[in-house]
C-alpha cells in the first residue's frame, strides 16, 4: 500500500506568482517525489492534495523591506503624503532607520512629482508596485479544480479562517495570499472506496510575500552608428543579447549564502529570467548555463511563445547528482520572423583535448595533460540567414549569413592555459567558417576573462603579446610558440565599439566613469560578494554589422536587490 512518509518544501517562504512545488517522500520508493494520480493508481491507491490560505481575523501588514517579516510600525509621513500604504510599514525601529535614505526619496518624490497624465502614483511608484507577480497573470493561474478565490469559508479555527485555494500537487500564490500562511496537505486515497487511507500529512509555509520589483537595467543604445562612428541608415541591423542564466544546479546556499533561500528558488528565478530576456525584444538570445531539463521545459517553449527558435547544446558532462537533467549548456535562440536555420556546429573542447594530447603529449604525459585539458566547456555555433536586407548595392540579390558563436569558457582561475587554449581553439574554428563563405561573425558569453587577460586580447585585437604574464601559465606547452596565438577575424567588442562611436552621444560622459579607460570595457558584468569584474562579452565583426548588444552575468541577489 502507499504509504508518504514526510512531506517539504523547496523553500519555507512562498512568493506570489512563483509556482509551489511540494517533495511528497513515498515509503519503500525508489523515486522520492512521485506523484501518483487516480489516473494512474499504485497498490490500488492514489494521492490527493489540498491548500489552504489561513486568513487571521487580524489583519496584518507586512514589512515593505523586509517582506517575509510582519510590519510592527508605520511611517505616519507616508499616509500624509498619499503615498501607497504598503510602502509605509516596516518590522522594527532599525529597519525603519537603516532604510530611511531610500524612504525619504519616496517622501521627497511624492511631493514633487507631476504627471501630465494624472497617473501621478504609477508614475512614481509603479516599479516599486509590492503587488508585482513577475509576469503572472492571476486570472490564468489554475491552481487544481478549485476557483482560486473560493466564496465559502472551508473551516474555522479559534481566531483563524481556512479558505480552500487548491487541489492539485503545486500552487501559485496569488496578490489574495500576500500576509498568510498557506497550509499542504496530502492523503491517500483508496481507488475503489475513494475512502482516506492512513494520516493525512501537513506542512505550513512562512506568510506569502510579494514579489519584489527589480531595478529595472539602463541601457545605453547604441544603433544607427558604425564602429567608424557615422551613421548607418540601412534596414540591415539587429540586437543581441548574451546572459549567463546560472544553472540551478549551482544556485545553492553553499555558493551564495547571502541570498535568501527563497531568491534561490528555480521557481522565483524563472520568472525574472523570462521577463528579463522576453523584455529586451533581442533578435538574437545566446544563454548560458542553462539546465538541461529547464531549456526543455521551460526556455525552449516559453521563448517559442514569442516567436523564438532553439539550438541547445549541453555539456559533455554531468554535475553533482549525475543525472542527464542537470547538466548545463549553451542555447542560442533566434526571432524566426528575423532568421532562419542554416547550419549547426557543435565544439567539444573535451574532444579538442584528445586531438591535441594524441598529437602533441608524450605518453607518459597524456594523463596529466587529459586530467588538465578536459573540463566538458562546449561552444554552440549556429550559421543565419537574414530575412531583412541592408539594402546595400554590393548585396543585391546575395543570401545575408551571420555566424553566432556561444560559449562558455572554463571557470577555474588558475586555469589560464585552458582557458586561453579554449578560446583559440574556438577562434581557429570560427575562421575556416568565415574563410569558407566570407560570413561575419556574432561571439557571444562567458569567457571567464577579465579585460586586458590573455583569452581578452587574443578575441580584442587578434594576438597576445608574447611577454602577456598570462603565458607564463603553461605546464603543458600548449600555447608555445606564442606567435601562434593568432587569428584574423576582425572581432569588435560590443561595449569598445561604444566608447569609441559615443563621444557625440549625449550619454557618453555619463557612461565613461562605468568602463575601464584602459580597455573600453564596463567595469563589472558579474557582481558576487567575492567578486565583482568583466567576464562576459559580445564580439562582432565590425567591418560587417553594428547592433544593440547586452550582455551580462546575474547572480540570484541581483534580480531583486
Amino acid at each position: 500500500m502507499v504509504k508518504v512518509s514526510r512531506v517539504h518544501l523547496p523553500s519555507e517562504i512562498p512568493i506570489v506568482g512563483c509556482e509551489i512545488l511540494p517533495y511528497v517522500i513515498l515509503d519503500n520508493n525508489n523515486n522520492n517525489n512521485l506523484d501518483v494520480p487516480e489516473s494512474n493508481p499504485l497498490d490500488g491507491c492514489f494521492l490527493k492534495y489540498k491548500w489552504y490560505r489561513i486568513q487571521s481575523d487580524k489583519k496584518v501588514a507586512i514589512c515593505s523591506v523586509h517582506p517575509s517579516e510582519q510590519a510592527t510600525l508605520q511611517c505616519l509621513g507616508c499616509v500624509k503624503a498619499k503615498i501607497p500604504v504598503n510602502k509605509s510599514y516596516h518590522c522594527t525601529p532599525k529597519c525603519f532607520s537603516d532604510a530611511w535614505q531610500h524612504h525619504r526619496v519616496l517622501h521627497e518624490r511624492a511631493a514633487s512629482a507631476v504627471n501630465e497624465n494624472g497617473n501621478e502614483e504609477e508614475d512614481i511608484y509603479g516599479r516599486f508596485n509590492n503587488n508585482a507577480t513577475s509576469g503572472v497573470n492571476n486570472a490564468s493561474v489554475q491552481n487544481g479544480t478549485t476557483p482560486i478565490y473560493p466564496a465559502t469559508v472551508t473551516q474555522r479555527n479559534g481566531g483563524e479562517t481556512w479558505f480552500e485555494v487548491g487541489r492539485s500537487k503545486t500552487y501559485t500564490p496569488t496578490a489574495d495570499d500576500i500576509g498568510h500562511v498557506l497550509k499542504f496537505e496530502c492523503f491517500v486515497v483508496d481507488s475503489e472506496t475513494k475512502s482516506v487511507v492512513g494520516p493525512t500529512k501537513t506542512i505550513l509555509t512562512s506568510r506569502v510575500i510579494p514579489a519584489p520589483s527589480p531595478t529595472p537595467r539602463r541601457l545605453i543604445p547604441v544603433t544607427n552608428a558604425d564602429v567608424a562612428g557615422h551613421l548607418d541608415t540601412s534596414s540591415g541591423t539587429f540586437t543581441v543579447l548574451s546572459y549567463n542564466v546560472l544553472c540551478d544546479s549551482y544556485a545553492t546556499s553553499d555558493l551564495y549564502g547571502y541570498c535568501p533561500s527563497w531568491a534561490l528558488s528555480w521557481s522565483y528565478r524563472r520568472q525574472n529570467l523570462l521577463r528579463e530576456i522576453v523584455g529586451y525584444l533581442a533578435d538574437v538570445v545566446c544563454l548560458q548555463e542553462v539546465q538541461s531539463d529547464h531549456f526543455e521545459e521551460f526556455f525552449s517553449p516559453e521563448l517559442d511563445k514569442h516567436g523564438y527558435q532553439a539550438l541547445f547544446k549541453r555539456k559533455t558532462a554531468e554535475v553533482y547528482n549525475g543525472s542527464n537533467q542537470t547538466i548545463d549548456g549553451c542555447a542560442t535562440f533566434f526571432r524566426r520572423d528575423r532568421f532562419s536555420h542554416v547550419k549547426k556546429y557543435e565544439v567539444e573542447f573535451n574532444k579538442a583535448a584528445q586531438s591535441l594530447t594524441d598529437a602533441l603529449v608524450p605518453n607518459a604525459q597524456k594523463k596529466t595533460a587529459l586530467n588538465r585539458l578536459v573540463k566538458d566547456n562546449v561552444a554552440l555555433i549556429a550559421v543565419l540567414e537574414a530575412k531583412f536586407s541592408n539594402q546595400g548595392v554590393d548585396n543585391h540579390g546575395k543570401r545575408q549569413l551571420v555566424c553566432v558563436a556561444n560559449t562558455h569558457v572554463n571557470v577555474q582561475h588558475e586555469l589560464k592555459d585552458v582557458k586561453l587554449w579554449q578560446v583559440h581553439t574556438l577562434l581557429k574554428g570560427l575562421e575556416k567558417i568565415a574563410a569558407s563563405a566570407d560570413i561575419p561573425m556574432l561571439v557571444c558569453g562567458d569567457f571567464n576573462s577579465v579585460p586586458g587577460s590573455a583569452p581578452h586580447a587574443l578575441l580584442a585585437i587578434g594576438k597576445v603579446d608574447p611577454m602577456h604574464p598570462d603565458l607564463a601559465v603553461d605546464p603543458l606547452g600548449i600555447l608555445r610558440p606564442a606567435t601562434k596565438l593568432t587569428h584574423t577575424l576582425p572581432l569588435v567588442s560590443a561595449y569598445s565599439s561604444f566608447a569609441r562611436i559615443g563621444a557625440g552621444l549625449g550619454t557618453y560622459e555619463q557612461q565613461k566613469r562605468r568602463v575601464d579607460p584602459n580597455t573600453n570595457e564596463p567595469l563589472f558584468t558579474n557582481c558576487t560578494r567575492d567578486f565583482i569584474g568583466t567576464l562576459d562579452y559580445i564580439f562582432y565583426s565590425g567591418i560587417y554589422y553594428i547592433f544593440t548588444c547586452l550582455s551580462y552575468y546575474v547572480v540570484p541577489f541581483k534580480l531583486f536587490n
